[in-house]
């Protein structure tokens, strides 16, 4: 992590603008160190006080467990998730997003009773099988692959686009280059086989 930031003051026109290491924009956290672990830290903060504030629909008997898990997909998780389109899923994010969706499906769907009349909490596997593998972590890439097809469709006059393609004049650092979204991306293609995929992503429906 880098130190010792030298912080100018930057002044346009007649106007000084302060500069800081973090800030908040559009509800996401910006730093210096282009880290998100504190945003991720926040989401899931988030995620955890809004199902505290409904707890009773998803402890209640009466609501089905479909429906809990309409509730969870339409209120919490979009909480937890937000502007996920444009992360970099290290293994660290994905076990703290895991781990936090987990806990609220077991909660969802309560435990599993043996045949010998004990009880013992669902697995992993059990849970992943009960959503048919639509886990928070396949739900983020599904999201950054259409916006990556939207990034691609946009007119080059587009800023969005001028900054996705902008390479900046520096020199790379020492050691193993750290993995970009851009990367990401390419990995969850190969992943789905997907040839041709510069054609593929200008059809929009297609993309889909």
């Amino acid at each position: 992590m880098r130190k010792n930031y030298n912080l100018e003051e930057l002044k346009i026109n007649s106007m000084y603008v302060e500069q800081v290491q973090s800030y908040k924009y559009l509800g996401s956290s910006v730093n210096s160190d282009n880290s998100i672990e504190e945003e991720i830290r926040t989401r899931i903060t988030l995620g955890n006080k809004v199902y505290h504030a409904n707890q009773f629909l998803f402890k209640i008997r009466l609501v089905s467990k479909k429906l809990k898990m309409k509730l969870y997909w339409s209120i919490i998780r979009p909480i937890a998730t937000y502007a996920c389109e444009t992360r970099v899923l290290k293994e660290t994010i994905k076990n703290k997003l895991m781990v936090f969706e987990r806990k609220v499906l077991r909660k969802i769907f309560g435990p599993t009773r043996e045949r010998d009349g004990t009880w013992r909490i669902k697995t992993n596997d059990e849970l992943d099988k009960l959503i048919r593998h639509k886990n928070i972590i396949n739900y983020i890439k599904a999201h950054r692959l259409s916006w990556f097809g939207h990034l691609h469709r946009m007119s080059e006059e587009r800023m969005v686009k001028k900054v996705y393609k902008w390479k900046p004049m520096l020199t790379k650092p020492l050691g193993r280059p750290k993995n970009r979204w851009e990367d990401d991306i390419r990995n969850d293609i190969k992943k789905l086989k997907i040839k041709d995929w510069t054609s593929c992503i200008q059809d929009c429906n297609n993309w889909k």
